[in-house]
Protein backbone atom coordinates (compact mmCIF):
# COMPACT_ATOMS: atom_id res chain seq x y z
CA UNK A 1 0.00 0.00 0.00
CA UNK A 2 1.31 3.43 -0.97
CA UNK A 3 1.76 6.16 1.65
CA UNK A 4 -0.75 8.49 -0.03
CA UNK A 5 -3.30 5.67 -0.06
CA UNK A 6 -2.73 5.11 3.68
CA UNK A 7 -3.29 8.83 4.36
CA UNK A 8 -6.50 8.93 2.36
CA UNK A 9 -7.86 5.75 3.95
CA UNK A 10 -6.86 7.02 7.40
CA UNK A 11 -8.78 10.26 6.88
CA UNK A 12 -11.76 8.31 5.55
CA UNK A 13 -11.70 6.11 8.67
CA UNK A 14 -11.30 9.02 11.08
CA UNK A 15 -14.18 10.97 9.59
CA UNK A 16 -16.57 8.10 8.93
CA UNK A 17 -16.04 6.28 12.23
CA UNK A 18 -17.95 9.08 13.96
CA UNK A 19 -20.00 10.57 11.14
CA UNK A 20 -22.92 8.19 10.48
CA UNK A 21 -21.89 7.04 7.02
CA UNK A 22 -20.15 3.68 7.80
CA UNK A 23 -16.39 3.67 8.21
CA UNK A 24 -16.06 0.02 7.16
CA UNK A 25 -18.19 0.60 4.08
CA UNK A 26 -16.19 3.65 3.02
CA UNK A 27 -12.90 1.84 3.66
CA UNK A 28 -14.01 -0.95 1.32
CA UNK A 29 -15.12 1.58 -1.30
CA UNK A 30 -11.87 3.50 -0.84
CA UNK A 31 -9.75 0.38 -1.25
CA UNK A 32 -11.66 -0.57 -4.39
CA UNK A 33 -11.23 2.91 -5.92
CA UNK A 34 -7.53 3.02 -5.01
CA UNK A 35 -6.99 -0.44 -6.43
CA UNK A 36 -5.91 -2.02 -3.14
CA UNK A 37 -5.22 -5.69 -3.94
CA UNK A 38 -4.02 -6.76 -0.51
CA UNK A 39 -5.08 -10.10 0.89
CA UNK A 40 -8.16 -10.16 3.18
CA UNK A 41 -5.91 -10.75 6.24
CA UNK A 42 -3.65 -7.78 5.38
CA UNK A 43 -6.66 -5.60 4.62
CA UNK A 44 -8.13 -6.58 7.98
CA UNK A 45 -4.89 -5.60 9.76
CA UNK A 46 -5.02 -2.11 8.25
CA UNK A 47 -8.69 -1.80 9.20
CA UNK A 48 -7.96 -2.87 12.79
CA UNK A 49 -5.11 -0.34 13.11
CA UNK A 50 -7.34 2.48 11.88
CA UNK A 51 -10.11 1.49 14.29
CA UNK A 52 -7.54 1.49 17.09
CA UNK A 53 -6.60 5.07 16.13
CA UNK A 54 -10.20 6.26 16.27
CA UNK A 55 -10.70 4.49 19.60
CA UNK A 56 -7.83 6.54 21.00
CA UNK A 57 -9.35 9.74 19.61
CA UNK A 58 -12.61 8.83 21.38
CA UNK A 59 -10.71 8.47 24.65
CA UNK A 60 -9.18 11.93 24.16
CA UNK A 61 -12.53 13.60 23.43
CA UNK A 62 -14.32 11.85 26.33
CA UNK A 63 -11.35 11.82 28.73
CA UNK A 64 -13.32 13.58 31.50
CA UNK A 65 -16.23 11.14 31.20
CA UNK A 66 -13.85 8.17 31.21
CA UNK A 67 -12.01 9.50 34.25
CA UNK A 68 -15.33 9.85 36.12
CA UNK A 69 -16.26 6.29 35.17
CA UNK A 70 -12.91 4.98 36.42
CA UNK A 71 -13.25 6.91 39.67
CA UNK A 72 -16.75 5.52 40.17
CA UNK A 73 -15.45 2.01 39.58
CA UNK A 74 -12.63 2.49 42.09
CA UNK A 75 -15.09 3.64 44.76
CA UNK A 76 -16.99 0.40 44.13
CA UNK A 77 -20.36 1.92 44.94
CA UNK A 78 -23.53 1.61 42.89
CA UNK A 79 -23.82 5.06 41.40
CA UNK A 80 -24.27 6.73 38.02
CA UNK A 81 -20.80 5.70 36.85
CA UNK A 82 -21.10 2.03 37.80
CA UNK A 83 -24.58 1.93 36.25
CA UNK A 84 -23.07 3.28 33.05
CA UNK A 85 -20.40 0.55 33.14
CA UNK A 86 -23.12 -2.09 33.53
CA UNK A 87 -24.88 -0.68 30.46
CA UNK A 88 -21.64 -0.79 28.49
CA UNK A 89 -21.13 -4.44 29.49
CA UNK A 90 -24.66 -5.33 28.37
CA UNK A 91 -24.20 -3.55 25.06
CA UNK A 92 -21.03 -5.53 24.35
CA UNK A 93 -22.64 -8.99 24.62
CA UNK A 94 -24.24 -9.22 21.12
CA UNK A 95 -21.09 -8.07 19.30
CA UNK A 96 -18.90 -10.40 21.36
CA UNK A 97 -21.11 -13.38 20.47
CA UNK A 98 -21.09 -12.48 16.77
CA UNK A 99 -17.34 -11.87 16.80
CA UNK A 100 -16.54 -15.17 18.52
CA UNK A 101 -18.78 -17.46 16.48
CA UNK A 102 -18.82 -15.80 13.05
CA UNK A 103 -15.34 -14.27 12.79
CA UNK A 104 -14.23 -16.16 9.67
CA UNK A 105 -17.47 -15.43 7.86
CA UNK A 106 -17.18 -11.73 8.74
CA UNK A 107 -13.62 -11.50 7.40
CA UNK A 108 -14.86 -12.57 3.97
CA UNK A 109 -17.21 -9.58 3.89
CA UNK A 110 -14.24 -7.21 3.89
CA UNK A 111 -12.83 -8.21 0.52
CA UNK A 112 -14.40 -5.75 -1.91
CA UNK A 113 -18.07 -6.71 -1.46
CA UNK A 114 -19.23 -3.46 -3.05
CA UNK A 115 -22.81 -4.57 -3.72
CA UNK A 116 -23.25 -5.49 -0.06
CA UNK A 117 -21.77 -2.14 1.00
CA UNK A 118 -24.16 -0.26 -1.26
CA UNK A 119 -27.24 -2.06 0.03
CA UNK A 120 -26.21 -1.61 3.66
CA UNK A 121 -25.58 2.12 3.13
CA UNK A 122 -29.19 2.41 1.98
CA UNK A 123 -30.27 0.70 5.22
CA UNK A 124 -28.13 3.20 7.16
CA UNK A 125 -29.82 6.07 5.31
CA UNK A 126 -33.25 4.81 6.39
CA UNK A 127 -32.18 4.56 10.05
CA UNK A 128 -30.78 8.09 10.05
CA UNK A 129 -33.89 9.50 8.39
CA UNK A 130 -36.14 7.96 11.04
CA UNK A 131 -33.89 8.99 13.97
CA UNK A 132 -33.70 12.62 12.89
CA UNK A 133 -37.47 12.89 13.28
CA UNK A 134 -37.55 11.56 16.83
CA UNK A 135 -38.22 14.06 19.60
CA UNK A 136 -35.41 14.93 21.98
CA UNK A 137 -35.96 13.83 25.58
CA UNK A 138 -34.16 13.68 28.89
CA UNK A 139 -34.41 9.89 29.14
CA UNK A 140 -31.31 7.93 30.12
CA UNK A 141 -30.24 4.65 28.56
CA UNK A 142 -31.85 1.75 30.46
CA UNK A 143 -30.46 -1.79 30.78
CA UNK A 144 -32.85 -3.10 28.14
CA UNK A 145 -32.01 -0.16 25.88
CA UNK A 146 -28.31 -0.94 26.27
CA UNK A 147 -28.79 -4.53 25.13
CA UNK A 148 -30.94 -3.52 22.14
CA UNK A 149 -28.38 -0.89 21.15
CA UNK A 150 -25.76 -3.63 21.46
CA UNK A 151 -27.71 -5.75 18.98
CA UNK A 152 -27.64 -2.86 16.50
CA UNK A 153 -23.89 -2.55 17.09
CA UNK A 154 -23.45 -6.25 16.29
CA UNK A 155 -25.42 -5.83 13.05
CA UNK A 156 -23.27 -2.81 12.20
CA UNK A 157 -20.25 -5.11 11.88
CA UNK A 158 -21.52 -5.52 8.30
CA UNK A 159 -19.64 -3.14 5.96
CA UNK A 160 -22.00 -0.35 4.96
CA UNK A 161 -24.00 -0.24 8.19
CA UNK A 162 -22.74 2.76 10.15
CA UNK A 163 -21.93 1.73 13.71
CA UNK A 164 -22.45 5.22 15.11
CA UNK A 165 -25.47 5.74 12.88
CA UNK A 166 -27.06 2.43 13.88
CA UNK A 167 -26.41 2.75 17.62
CA UNK A 168 -27.35 6.43 17.90
CA UNK A 169 -30.46 5.92 15.75
CA UNK A 170 -31.52 2.88 17.78
CA UNK A 171 -31.01 4.75 21.04
CA UNK A 172 -32.94 7.80 19.86
CA UNK A 173 -35.78 5.67 18.46
CA UNK A 174 -36.00 4.00 21.88
CA UNK A 175 -36.73 7.46 23.28
CA UNK A 176 -33.35 8.32 24.75
CA UNK A 177 -31.90 11.82 24.92
CA UNK A 178 -29.87 12.58 21.78
CA UNK A 179 -26.79 13.85 23.59
CA UNK A 180 -26.77 10.85 25.92
CA UNK A 181 -27.29 8.58 22.92
CA UNK A 182 -24.22 9.99 21.16
CA UNK A 183 -22.09 9.73 24.31
CA UNK A 184 -23.13 6.14 24.92
CA UNK A 185 -22.59 5.20 21.27
CA UNK A 186 -19.03 6.48 21.18
CA UNK A 187 -17.99 5.06 24.55
CA UNK A 188 -19.56 1.61 24.13
CA UNK A 189 -17.27 0.65 21.26
CA UNK A 190 -13.96 1.32 23.05
CA UNK A 191 -13.81 -1.96 25.04
CA UNK A 192 -14.76 -3.96 21.94
CA UNK A 193 -12.02 -2.44 19.81
CA UNK A 194 -9.30 -3.01 22.40
CA UNK A 195 -10.63 -6.50 23.10
CA UNK A 196 -10.60 -7.36 19.36
CA UNK A 197 -7.05 -6.08 18.94
CA UNK A 198 -5.84 -8.03 21.97
CA UNK A 199 -7.52 -11.21 20.71
CA UNK A 200 -6.01 -10.88 17.23
CA UNK A 201 -2.53 -10.12 18.57
CA UNK A 202 -2.55 -13.02 21.02
CA UNK A 203 -4.15 -15.41 18.54
CA UNK A 204 -1.82 -14.55 15.66
CA UNK A 205 -4.77 -13.72 13.40
CA UNK A 206 -3.18 -10.64 11.82
CA UNK A 207 -0.74 -10.88 8.93
CA UNK A 208 2.13 -8.36 9.07
CA UNK A 209 5.13 -7.65 6.87
CA UNK A 210 7.97 -5.18 7.47
CA UNK A 211 7.03 -3.09 4.44
CA UNK A 212 3.67 -2.29 6.01
CA UNK A 213 5.11 -0.32 8.92
CA UNK A 214 5.15 3.14 7.31
CA UNK A 215 1.68 2.94 5.71
CA UNK A 216 0.22 1.61 8.97
CA UNK A 217 1.84 4.39 11.03
CA UNK A 218 0.76 7.16 8.67
CA UNK A 219 -2.73 5.72 8.34
CA UNK A 220 -2.95 5.56 12.13
CA UNK A 221 -1.97 9.24 12.50
CA UNK A 222 -4.39 10.37 9.79
CA UNK A 223 -7.26 8.42 11.38
CA UNK A 224 -6.47 9.70 14.89
CA UNK A 225 -6.40 13.41 14.08
CA UNK A 226 -9.36 13.36 11.68
CA UNK A 227 -11.23 11.31 14.29
CA UNK A 228 -10.73 14.02 16.91
CA UNK A 229 -12.41 16.55 14.62
CA UNK A 230 -15.24 14.27 13.52
CA UNK A 231 -16.11 13.05 17.03
CA UNK A 232 -16.52 16.59 18.37
CA UNK A 233 -18.49 17.64 15.30
CA UNK A 234 -20.82 14.65 15.42
CA UNK A 235 -21.92 15.37 18.99
CA UNK A 236 -23.11 18.82 17.90
CA UNK A 237 -24.83 17.44 14.79
CA UNK A 238 -26.86 14.92 16.81
CA UNK A 239 -27.97 17.69 19.21
CA UNK A 240 -29.15 19.85 16.32
CA UNK A 241 -30.92 17.00 14.46
CA UNK A 242 -28.82 17.28 11.32
CA UNK A 243 -28.72 13.57 10.49
CA UNK A 244 -30.99 13.86 7.44
CA UNK A 245 -28.11 15.28 5.41
CA UNK A 246 -26.09 12.14 6.13
CA UNK A 247 -29.12 10.00 5.30
CA UNK A 248 -29.26 11.58 1.84
CA UNK A 249 -25.50 11.12 1.40
CA UNK A 250 -25.65 7.43 2.42
CA UNK A 251 -28.59 6.82 0.09
CA UNK A 252 -26.86 8.41 -2.92
CA UNK A 253 -23.52 6.66 -2.30
CA UNK A 254 -25.32 3.38 -1.61
CA UNK A 255 -27.24 3.56 -4.89
CA UNK A 256 -24.07 4.42 -6.84
CA UNK A 257 -22.09 1.59 -5.21
CA UNK A 258 -24.87 -0.91 -5.87
CA UNK A 259 -25.22 0.15 -9.51
CA UNK A 260 -21.46 0.01 -10.13
CA UNK A 261 -21.20 -3.40 -8.47
CA UNK A 262 -24.22 -4.73 -10.35
CA UNK A 263 -22.97 -3.57 -13.76
CA UNK A 264 -19.54 -5.10 -13.14
CA UNK A 265 -20.95 -8.57 -12.42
Amino acid sequence: MEVIDAILLGIIQGLTEFLPVSSSGHLELGKALLGDDSLPEESLLFTVVLHFATALSTIVVFRKDILEIIQGLIKFRWNEETRFIANIALSMLPAVVVGLFFEKELEQLFGGQILLVGLMLIVTALLLFLADRAKNTGKKVSYLDAFVIGVSQAIAILPGISRSGATISTSVLLGNDKTKAARFSFLMVIPLIFGKIAKDLLGGELSFEGGQTLPLAIGFAAAFFSGLIACTWMIQLVKKSKLTYFAIYCFVVGILAAVIAWTSL
